[in-house]
């Protein structure tokens, strides 16, 4: 068994943070010593209770163009002129995942030993017992793919599968034993109602979340848990937290990014649409859905 030095204080508290965040705001479940891969990831592996991966889709899918009024889930967008107390804004808020089909966060040493490779999906749709036209297989090859797709310029991204390769390659961005937090979008009064697109009015002044850097990691379709993580310049964008109370006495509390040059942006970029803009020619600002983790420094 090899010896492991003691973890330094402040990764402890980090790390326990993390679990707790996704724990209590997401219902994910923690990381125990037997899983039982093989059984409990297929049982837990529902495509259509992943709403995480809205932000990432939306904002990086370089092959991703719908209509809003397809997707309610789109409705997250908003721009840097709404940010103010009183301003009324139609949002789409997911319920709340729900943890037994939630896919849950694996130890890091059983996350290393699952292959993550799209020249084994084949293995690993028979180790998951999925066949190849399944919706699970093709969600399992989207993810795999995005994941393997190069960086966009001036963006650093990386796939994790535990808490701890999170922590790790979080503060390899940041540099060694900087000071870091994770944010996340909470219900503090949720309704449950069939209409997740509701009129929602900001409460009181947006707090500017001053960061040198962020790291947005977003859930992605897969058995066991796998985030998405990507970081740009901070000079491209501004963090917010928002106070937003909805119909019948809903309450959020949301973590937003505005986008402030989209001048690289595809034209097709669905954002635009939805806000009825110019292509590339204003900052683009939207929410993160409630089972992201925003990271800052």
């Amino acid at each position: 068994m090899a010896l492991q030095l003691p973890r330094p204080p402040w990764r402890i508290i980090l790390f326990f943070q993390l679990a707790m965040l996704l724990f209590f705001a997401q219902g994910r479940k923690l990381p125990t010593q037997n899983s039982e891969a093989g059984v409990n990831h297929k049982e837990a592996f529902d495509i259509t209770n992943q709403p995480g991966d809205v932000e990432r889709r939306i904002c990086h899918d370089r092959h991703h163009h719908r209509n809003a009024s397809m997707d309610p889930s789109l409705n997250v967008f908003f721009t840097v002129e709404d940010l103010k107390v009183g301003k009324t804004l139609p949002f789409y808020f997911p319920p709340k995942p729900d943890p037994s089909k939630t896919p849950r966060l694996l130890p890091r040493e059983e996350a290393e030993s699952i292959p993550f490779s799209s020249s084994q999906l084949h293995l690993l749709l028979e180790y998951f017992s999925f066949s190849q036209n399944s919706p699970q297989a093709k969600a399992m090859a989207y993810t795999i793919e995005q994941c393997e797709l190069v960086s966009i310029e001036g963006e650093v991204k990386f796939c994790t599968t535990s808490l701890e390769d999170m922590l790790d390659r979080a503060h390899q961005i940041f540099g060694p034993g900087t000071a870091s937090n994770a944010l996340t979008t909470t219900y503090t009064s949720m309704s449950s109602t069939t209409s997740n697109v509701k009129n929602y009015t900001i409460l009181k002044s947006p707090k500017e979340v001053e960061a040198k850097r962020m790291i947005g990691c977003h859930p992605m379709p897969y058995p066991y848990a796998v985030f998405y993580c990507h970081s740009q310049q901070q000079r491209l964008n501004r963090l917010y937290q928002i106070s937003l109370g909805g119909p019948d006495k809903e309450r959020v509390e949301a973590t937003a990014v505005c986008h402030m040059d989209t001048s690289k942006w595809d034209t097709n970029h669905v954002s635009f649409r939805v806000l009825g803009i110019k292509p590339r020619s204003a900052p683009v600002c939207h929410i993160f859905p409630i089972d992201n983790i925003i990271w800052v420094t």
